[in-house]
């Protein structure tokens, strides 16, 4: 109780900057918590839902009709787009057009990377809040005790009341501001580095997954890799 008095009697005295100080904490927690919150779910459900879903795709008799299985099982549309990109690029042929000269492996290759480098960014929406959050908000904190001890300070030398009770007090308080930013500083850098390693894992499912599609839908016709796929990815 007598911190939390202490916590309320700082800010009822404090100053305007101080209080900006206070606020622009406060909005960067709610905001690294949200997005938490929200990121946390949307990863953990794509990567479980990975393996079941490519697996229903490479059992598929067709790549049109693996697509749609995968449309069904990936809701996250992680693997979808690059499923559709790859048998866009397979089916589409353009007539005197520039893109019909060029290879189709090579055509194939260039929606792929395309697709995977929209999934990635997806994937990757947001990091840099988490990380901007972690990095700032110590010295956010710490510019609100900066300005709260030269605030005390210039208070106690006008009153003329410069004992040691007298400063201890108000520069106390004026800590409170360093542990403010580092309760939302801590939360934020470990969520970046925990939603980092999901989206790591998802990224190199994605690797895989793009390198298998560029294999199958430039194999020759009397191949079948997909079966053998579909076995692989059965056993994970």
């Amino acid at each position: 109780m007598a911190g939390s008095s202490g916590i309320i009697h700082y800010l009822q005295t404090s100053d305007a900057i101080t209080h900006g100080v206070a606020y622009v904490l406060l909005a960067m927690s709610i905001a690294s918590w949200c997005f938490l919150i929200v990121k946390s779910w949307i990863l953990t459900r794509a990567k479980r839902q990975a393996t079941r879903a490519i697996a229903q795709f490479w059992q598929a008799p067709t790549l049109s009709e693996g697509v749609a299985a995968l449309r069904r099982a990936d809701r996250e549309r992680v693997f979808t787009p690059l499923a559709e990109a790859a048998l866009h690029a397979a089916e589409v042929d353009i007539p005197g057009a520039l893109l019909a000269r060029v290879e189709r492996s090579e055509r194939v290759l260039r929606a792929l990377r395309q697709a995977l480098n929209a999934s990635q960014r997806r994937l990757e929406f947001g990091q840099v809040l988490l990380a901007s959050v972690g990095s700032t908000a110590p010295f956010v904190g710490l510019l609100g005790t900066v300005w709260g001890i030269y605030h005390a300070l210039g208070s106690i030398a006008a009153s003329g009341q410069a004992q040691i009770e007298n400063v201890a007090g108000p520069v106390g308080e004026a800590l409170i501001m360093t542990a403010f930013g580092l309760v939302v500083a801590i939360p934020a850098v470990l969520a970046y580095n925990v939603l980092g390693r999901l989206v790591l894992q998802l990224s190199e499912e994605l690797d895989g997954f793009a390198h298998d599609l560029h294999a199958y839908v430039c194999a020759p016709a009397e191949q079948t890799p997909a079966p053998a796929r579909a076995q692989q990815v059965s056993t994970h």
